[in-house]
């Protein structure tokens, strides 16, 4: 994979940049409210394949409705990749491995995904890690650990468990760094929607499964696992595949570092699961450390503006 630099960004392109990035965050958030949910009447590849049906049906619409057409050959590469591995493999990997470990330990193992992206992203994308991005990323990651520590219930961690989460934040990891080269090729809609449907098709031989399991699960259910596809997957893919095409992909999977924090005050609020003392201190944490990793971009613009102000003009230009 050949290095793709992001573009610097200012002003409204880089609000609509960061925006997109917490609606990724939000909705990604919400998801593992709704995989807790929805996992007691699906299993592991059932869910991810009616997530995928649902999300692939919703961006083809939006597709069509927009006329968006089939992304250059060069971008396929990357979207074949980013499907098989991310939209599939990781969904999957992540859904099976929450049912075999509790969701603290799952929530610390699937952290060390952000980690892997920007040493895959360094290596292969020559990625820039300059010192803020370590720091915030050491920061959140010691706030996803505290929070995991906390969460962790005794005696509910199994070897299957742990390596299925590190499984899915290795794929994870690699989906991102495959995707951000064809987002340089293709627009964020094509990247996303392709990407969901090789993912789908990955999961096809779980389409018996799913059909028995629709039919005895409750509608609760089968409702939240609609919303996953239309929402943290049709919609927060999309909104992810914008702003990793403005920014590197190390600081994108720094931002993800925000989940933990959101998930903990999610399920507060809609499962009245009262969170301890430590358990507010590692959500705190995470969000310090994203504070940090993304505080960089506006410290160096700030720099730059000065910079140019400063410069004396060239013998030259005065001359004109």
């Amino acid at each position: 994979m050949s290095p793709s630099p992001s573009p610097a960004l200012s002003g409204r392109p880089r609000l609509l940049a960061a925006g997109a990035a917490a609606v990724t965050v939000v909705l990604w958030a919400s998801a593992f409210v709704s995989i807790r949910s929805a996992g007691d009447a699906y299993a592991p590849g059932a869910l991810a394949l009616g997530r995928l049906l649902s999300g692939a049906v919703v961006l083809g619409l939006i597709c069509l409705v927009r006329r968006e057409g089939l992304p250059p050959r060069s971008a396929w590469r990357g979207i074949a990749i980013s499907g098989v591995l991310w939209f599939g493999f990781y969904m999957v990997a992540l859904n099976w491995g929450e049912q075999q470990v509790d969701a603290g330990t799952a929530a610390l193992v699937v952290n060390v995904g952000p980690i892997l992206i920007a040493l895959l992203g360094a290596r292969l994308l020559g990625d820039v890690m300059p010192p803020r991005l370590l720091a915030g990323m050491a920061v959140s990651f010691a706030g996803a650990v505290t929070v995991g520590l906390s969460m962790s219930g005794a005696g509910g961690a199994s070897v299957l468990g742990v390596v299925l989460c590190l499984l899915a934040a290795g794929a994870y990891a690699a989906g991102v760094v495959a995707q951000k080269p064809a987002l340089g090729r293709a627009s964020a809609l094509q990247v996303t929607t392709w990407g969901c449907a090789v993912g789908a098709v990955v999961c096809l031989p779980f389409a018996g499964q799913l059909a028995r399991q629709a039919a005895d699960a409750p509608l609760s259910a089968t409702l939240n696992m609609v919303y996953l596809g239309v929402f943290p997957t049709a919609l927060a893919f999309t909104t992810w595949a914008y702003a990793l095409a403005r920014t590197t992909a190390s600081r994108m999977g720094a931002t993800t570092y925000a989940v933990p924090a959101l998930v903990v005050l999610m399920s507060w609020l809609a499962l009245d699961e009262v969170p301890g003392p430590l358990t507010l201190v590692g959500g705190v944490l995470c969000l310090a450390g994203v504070a940090v990793s993304r505080s960089r971009a506006r410290v160096r613009a700030a720099a730059v503006r000065d910079g140019a102000e400063r410069r004396p003009e060239s013998p030259a230009r005065a001359r004109r």
